[in-house]
């Protein structure tokens, strides 16, 4: 259906005349005239009954005039709607995050939120090699992930994270740290569940020449450092976890430029929306 046959029968029932809907609608009488025909020959229907006294709706007019005011509206709604997605105003986006971002995420939805009330945000807990499949795969928008990113995708950098030894509140730790660690039977995450920080930590053991062994796995970070308030043992963990830690749990930063990473939000150029850079700028202002 043509919305400009919809709105020249609007206008004329509204009007009451050819000659009055023809100056609003800024056209000529007899191009109105070949609309409505146009219209009426679809319908299979006269929509007017046209004399001295203008043109009156005839019964079928009248049935169908609430009908085309409805999807004139209803076109007028989606076209303001339609500009505000295209604005990013509203929409939705799907984030990922990771551990490294586990205290960065919320802090950057939380504002993104304030500022786009309209938008529907999904926050989703995954690994950074996760993260990647699917923002290569386009299901995924953005992602805070440890740098550096894949081929196919930007990233933005946000905060830098390191290591560090979480340990129970009151242990006392040496400062060879190497010596210390060396044979000592250590908590973890599941290697599948962080790949990223399992390399990250390998790659430090390797430049201390240290070989720690495994007490225990956890599928998540909050249960290792559960595990260290409990006395099991100590952990090695992004010093970032220190905001879910309990004051049972006492985080040790370790100095080593193996220990260090940066972490930061990528996005796939394929899948463009103007969501994205608006959720760019709240994460880059509340990691600086």
């Amino acid at each position: 259906m043509d919305l400009r046959l919809l709105q020249a029968f609007v206008t004329v029932a509204r009007c009451g005349s050819f000659g009055a809907a023809a100056i609003e609608l800024a056209t000529s009488q007899p191009a109105l005239t070949k609309q409505i025909q146009q219209l009426e020959r679809r319908l299979g229907s006269t929509l007017f009954d046209r004399g001295r006294h203008g043109a009156r709706l005839t019964p079928t007019g009248e049935l169908l005039l609430p009908d085309a005011l409805d999807v004139l509206r209803r076109a007028e709604l989606f076209e303001r709607r339609a500009a505000q997605v295209a604005l990013g105003v509203e929409g939705a986006l799907t984030i990922g995050f990771g551990m490294s971002s586990i205290e960065l995420a919320p802090r950057a939805v939380a504002l993104f939120r304030s500022r786009y009330p309209r938008v529907e945000v999904t926050l989703d807990d995954m690994s950074s090699a996760v993260q990647y499949e699917r923002l290569l795969t386009g299901s995924l928008q953005v992602g805070l992930v440890r740098l550096p990113v894949p081929p196919g995708l930007k990233h933005l950098r946000l905060k830098k994270d390191r290591l560090a030894l979480a340990v129970p509140t009151g242990e006392v730790v040496p400062k060879a740290l190497a010596t210390w660690l060396h044979g000592r039977q250590l908590i973890r995450l599941a290697p599948e569940r962080g790949p990223g920080l399992t390399a990250q930590i390998t790659t430090l053991y390797s430049e201390l020449g240290c070989r720690p062994l495994v007490l225990q796995e956890a599928a998540d970070l909050q249960t290792v450092l559960a595990l260290v308030a409990a006395g099991v043992g100590p952990a090695v963990v992004p010093a970032t976890a220190a905001s879910t830690a309990s004051d049972a749990v006492r985080l040790i930063p370790i100095h080593h430029d193996a220990a260090t990473w940066w972490t930061g939000a990528a996005w796939n150029p394929a899948f463009p929306t103007p969501l994205v850079p608006h959720f760019l700028t709240a994460a880059s202002q509340v990691s600086s």
